[in-house]
């Protein structure tokens, strides 16, 4: 595969993704506004159109590709680092979860939702088993309970 082909399929990739967290961050954001919080709603709607555009240039648009992990693990960390230090959505940026702010933690949520669904993981199942550990957060803190009520928000009832 050329190095054109390779940047195609990557930005590809990226355009499904960051279309992915948008319809996650409408649904969230209308069914938000539906509730009453008109304001926070428009907002993540916003946030979800503006979602990691830093990955189209520089050290992440060259380096942040899964094929390049581990063939460029030095410069993969370096992009992946200069992401979540630089994105508001993700915790680092805050220095952990407990003091993102709100929209944020939404738009964070959005995000983990459409890579459940791009993967294929059960949403719930991954916040409860992995994601506690990574960000030290229990079931019952109450970032926790904040993120489970946007998953609430955004994923249907069970087909029964």
């Amino acid at each position: 595969m050329t190095q054109d082909e390779k940047d195609h399929k990557h930005l590809q990739s990226l355009c499904r993704h960051i279309e992915n967290v948008g319809r996650f961050c409408i649904i969230l954001g209308e069914r938000l506004i539906e509730q009453g919080e008109e304001a926070f709603g428009r907002k993540l709607i916003a946030n979800g159109y503006l979602h990691d555009h830093s990955k189209f240039t520089g050290i992440e648009w060259l380096y942040l590709r899964n094929e390049l992990k581990d063939s460029h693990s030095q410069l993969f960390t370096f992009a992946a680092r200069q992401h979540v230090l630089t994105n508001k959505h993700h915790p680092e940026y805050w220095g952990c979860i407990q003091n993102m702010p709100k929209i944020y933690l939404a738009e964070l949520t959005c995000d983990w939702a459409a890579r459940s669904s791009e993967f294929g993981n059960d949403l719930r199942e991954w916040i409860k088993d992995k994601a506690t550990k990574k960000y030290n957060m229990t079931v019952q803190s109450h970032v926790y309970k904040e993120i489970k009520d946007f998953v609430d928000l955004i994923l249907d009832p069970a087909f029964v």
